[in-house]
């Protein structure tokens, strides 16, 4: 019987999961600030950054993720 040793994910596949949640608590701040704006404002604040930043950032990861989804054996 032979043993299949475990395949290892790239580290870039733990980098796309790390982006996707980073990415999801900014865009989750940031549609907070959709309905609760901040007591500051600041010049760019109609612009909503944090919203934008968290999509760029979940869209990144699940790059990452789709990329490096498959596991090579060595």
């Amino acid at each position: 019987m032979e043993h299949e040793q475990p395949k290892m994910r790239p580290i870039w596949y733990f980098v796309g999961l790390m982006l996707v949640a980073m990415g999801g608590v900014v865009t989750i701040s940031g549609i907070s600030r959709f309905f609760v704006p901040a007591e500051t404002r600041t010049v760019l604040a109609d612009l909503h950054p944090d919203f934008w930043w968290g999509l760029v950032m979940v869209i990144g990861g699940v790059l990452f993720l789709l990329t490096n989804r498959k596991t090579t054996a060595s």
